[in-house]
């Protein structure tokens, strides 16, 4: 298994987005959150958890799936409840959540990572997400069968090279019973 550092992470998304736009992946502290570029920081940035590798691959993710506009919006312009969410709110949250996990498992497979999917709510009200996990699993499925999108597939591939694992995109290596 290799070392997973996050500034590796950090410098392969650069080398891939920096320049075409505008985009950093920045170490942050306790909160991830996407800022786009203003008059204090002339590019956007990803910040993502305490230089958590994972937390990087997730914040990425987000980043991938946002179009144009929303990657002019603070958080790309999404609704986020904290931990503490009631089973409503857990259901609204996992719902947005599908192809964000989908896409970070896809690229923690290209990194030769542990992928486990996240319910993100610790502290709220129990509830089954047997359910999320099949999605993300079937969406990993749609993005396999319909190719992956531009910018997902440049940094897939660029982890591929990083890390030596497979380029070609296999279901038979994402395994449901893992998350």
């Amino acid at each position: 298994m290799p070392d997973h550092d996050y500034e590796d992470l950090i410098r392969i998304f650069n080398q891939c987005f920096e320049v075409d736009y505008n985009t950093r992946l920045v170490r942050g502290d306790d909160e991830p959150i996407y800022l786009p570029a203003d008059a204090e920081r002339s590019y956007h940035a990803i910040y993502f958890a305490y230089g958590f590798y994972s937390s990087g691959l997730h914040e990425i993710a987000h980043w991938l799936i946002a179009g144009p506009q929303r990657r002019l919006l603070e958080d790309f312009g999404y609704w986020y409840e904290p931990d503490g969410r009631s089973a409503a709110q857990q259901a609204a949250f996992e719902l947005v959540e599908v192809k964000p996990q989908a896409t970070e498992w896809i690229l923690a497979d290209a990194a030769g990572f542990r992928f486990r999917v996240s319910s993100d709510n610790l502290n709220g009200e129990a509830t089954d997400n047997t359910a999320f996990k099949q999605a993300v699993y079937q969406q990993v499925g749609a993005y396999i069968q319909q190719g992956l999108p531009e910018r997902t597939a440049r940094l897939r591939e660029a982890l591929c090279q990083f890390y030596a694992t497979p380029v070609s995109l296999c279901y038979s290596r994402f395994d449901p019973a893992t998350l």
